[in-house]
C-alpha cells in the first residue's frame, strides 16, 4: 500500500480492506462502485453521483459532445490540493488492492478545462472523473513577477485578473481553454515569439504524485519532473497549481479579418513571408484559416492577426491588411481578455508540421479542397484548414528557461503547424469524417516527403486521438520521459489507471 497517506484518508482504511475481502469472495462485485464508495467516505459531498444536478452540470460543461456523452460512475470535485491528494491516494490504494488479488484495475480521468474534444481525453465511461473545476484561484505576488494559477482555471480567469494590473503571462489564445492542459502540451501563445511556449514560462508546478504526496517541480526541486511536465501531458501526476512568470504588458492590437476565397494565393504569400523573415518581429503573429460551411455552400478565408503592442497596422502585418477585398474586420486596440473571448476553440481532427514553403502550402490547400466532395453532404459540416507559424524565435527560447520535452531544434528554421478541424452534427458520420481526414493526411505526407519538408513533431494540443505526438519528441526525449515516469510513478498509475491522453508506453 502506498505511503505516506494523507491523514484525512484514515477513515477510508476499513473500506479499502473490504475491497480485498469482497473481491476474494464475491468476484462479480462492481469494483468501480467500491472505488467511488471509498472516495465518498474520504471526501464526502465532494463526490458526485449520477442523478444529481451537480453531476449533470459537470458533464454538460465539457466543450465537445463526445465528452458529454460519457457517464462516469462518480465525479470527484476537489476544492484544494489536500482534496486532490486524498483522492489520488484512495484511487491508487484501491488500484493496488484490486491488482494484488488479480482484479481489473479501476480507471479514472483528470479534467482541467475539459476542452480536448475526443471522447475519453478528460472524461471516462463508468470510471471516476477527477474534475478540478473548483480549483480556479488566480493570485499574483507583490513584485508582480509570478502569477499562481489553480489547475482548474481557464485562461480567461487569468487574463481578467492580470489585464487590470497591466501585466500578463504567456498563455492560451482562447478564453475557455484550460491552463494546465495547454501548458503540459507545450502551449502556443500570442506571446510565444517573445517568450517561448507557455510551458517555457512555468517557474514551478505543484503536483500530487501517485503516492498522494505533494511535491514542487522547478529548477531546484525535482528538476527532471519540471522538465517532463513541460510537454509530457498527464503522465506524471495531478497538477494542482502552476506558478507562471509574469511581465509588464500594455494593450494589444489585432483581431479577425475575413476575405473571399479568391484571395487565397495572396494569403499564402503573406503567411510564408512573415514566417520566413530573418529578423522576425516577435510582437507579430497570424493564424491563417480556410473554412468551408456546408450550410452556406462556400469557402472563406480569415486571418487572426495579433501585435502585442498597442500599435495599429504595424508594417510587419501590412502584407495581410493590404489584401483586398475584406468582407469584415474586427481589428482594434484592446486587452488580452477581449481578444481571447473573440477567439473560438478548435475541434482538431489531426495535425502535421512541415517546412515553410509557399508552393507546398498552396498544394496543401488544393488537397484539402479536392477531398471535400467526400463529406460535402454531411449534416452540420464546418471544416477548416489552419496554418500557424512556428518561427525559430519561439523554439530558441527553451534552453534559456531550463528546456522542455518537445524536442524542437531551432536550427532547423521556421516550420508551419497545419491543423484540420471538422465539426458535424451526427455520430453516424464519424467514420466518413475520419476517412476524409486520413485521405488528406496521406496525400499531404506524400507531398511533404517528396519536397523534403516533413517534420516528425506534432503539437500535442492539436493532435487527434489516433496520433502519437510524444513519439514526435524524438527517441531520447521519450526515453527521458519514461525514466521520469518510473521514478515518480513506479507502479504506473498514470499510465494504466488514466487511459485518457497520450501515454508513454503502448
Amino acid at each position: 500500500m502506498p505511503w505516506p497517506m494523507p491523514l484525512s484518508s484514515l477513515a477510508v482504511i476499513p473500506l479499502i480492506l473490504s475491497v480485498f475481502f469482497v473481491q476474494q469472495w464475491i468476484p462479480g462485485t462492481d469494483r468501480t462502485f467500491l472505488q467511488c464508495s471509498a472516495l465518498q467516505v474520504a471526501l464526502g459531498s465532494r463526490v458526485l453521483f449520477p442523478g444529481k444536478g451537480a453531476y449533470s452540470a459537470s458533464i454538460e460543461s465539457y466543450w465537445s459532445q463526445q465528452e458529454q456523452q460519457l457517464s462516469p460512475a462518480c465525479i470527484v470535485t476537489p476544492r484544494n490540493t489536500k482534496d486532490v491528494a486524498t483522492a489520488v491516494w484512495v484511487l491508487n490504494t484501491v488500484a493496488y488492492t484490486v491488482g494484488a488479488i488479480g482484479g481489473r484495475q479501476c480507471h479514472f480521468a483528470i479534467r482541467g478545462g475539459g476542452h480536448t474534444p475526443w471522447a475519453g481525453s478528460a472524461n471516462i465511461e463508468s470510471g471516476v472523473t477527477l474534475d478540478l473545476n473548483g480549483m480556479r484561484d488566480v493570485s499574483i505576488n507583490s513584485e508582480r513577477t509570478i502569477t499562481s494559477v489553480g489547475a482548474g482555471a481557464r485562461w480567461i480567469d487569468v487574463y481578467l485578473k492580470l489585464d487590470a494590473m497591466n501585466v500578463s503571462v504567456s498563455g492560451g489564445r482562447a478564453s475557455n481553454i484550460g491552463v494546465a492542459g495547454l501548458i503540459t502540451g507545450g502551449g502556443m501563445s500570442f506571446f510565444a515569439p517573445r517568450y517561448g511556449f507557455a510551458c517555457d514560462n512555468v517557474e514551478n508546478f505543484e503536483i500530487v504524485l501517485a503516492s498522494g504526496n505533494v511535491v514542487n517541480a522547478n529548477a531546484k526541486e525535482n528538476p527532471d519532473l519540471w522538465f517532463a511536465l513541460k510537454g509530457g501531458s498527464n503522465n506524471f501526476g495531478v497538477i494542482t497549481r502552476l506558478d507562471l512568470r509574469t511581465f509588464p504588458q500594455e494593450k494589444l492590437w489585432g483581431g479577425l479579418v475575413y476575405y473571399p476565397i479568391e484571395t487565397q494565393p495572396a494569403q499564402v504569400k503573406a503567411f510564408q513571408a512573415l514566417n520566413a523573415a530573418s529578423d522576425y518581429d516577435t510582437y507579430a503573429s497570424a493564424i491563417n484559416t480556410y473554412g468551408y460551411s456546408a450550410a452556406m455552400k462556400s469557402w472563406g478565408v480569415s486571418n487572426y492577426l495579433m501585435y502585442t503592442k498597442p500599435k495599429a497596422y504595424p508594417a510587419t502585418l501590412a502584407p495581410f491588411t493590404d489584401i483586398k477585398p475584406q468582407l469584415f474586420s474586427t481589428l482594434r486596440t484592446s486587452n488580452l481578455s477581449d481578444f481571447t473571448l473573440e477567439q473560438g476553440g478548435y475541434s482538431p481532427s489531426g495535425q502535421r508540421t512541415f517546412g515553410n514553403d509557399a508552393v507546398f502550402l498552396n498544394r496543401v490547400f488544393d488537397i484539402f479542397n479536392a477531398t471535400l466532395p467526400l463529406i460535402i453532404d454531411t449534416p452540420g459540416l464546418l471544416t477548416s484548414l489552419i496554418f500557424q507559424a512556428l518561427p525559430a524565435s519561439i523554439t530558441e527560447k527553451s534552453l534559456a528557461t531550463g528546456g522542455n520535452a518537445l524536442g524542437l531544434d531551432p536550427t532547423v528554421g521556421p516550420q508551419v503547424l497545419m491543423l484540420i478541424s471538422f465539426q458535424w452534427a451526427n455520430e453516424a458520420d464519424d467514420k466518413i469524417i475520419r476517412k476524409a481526414a486520413d485521405t488528406i493526411f496521406a496525400q499531404v505526407d506524400v507531398e511533404a516527403k517528396a519536397r523534403k519538408l516533413g517534420h516528425r513533431w506534432l503539437y500535442l494540443n492539436y493532435a487527434a486521438a489516433w496520433q502519437t505526438p510524444i513519439d514526435g519528441y524524438g527517441p531520447s526525449n521519450k526515453a527521458r520521459l519514461r525514466a521520469v515516469s518510473k521514478k515518480y510513478d513506479p507502479r504506473g498509475l498514470f499510465q494504466t489507471g488514466v487511459p485518457g491522453g497520450y501515454k508513454l508506453w503502448p
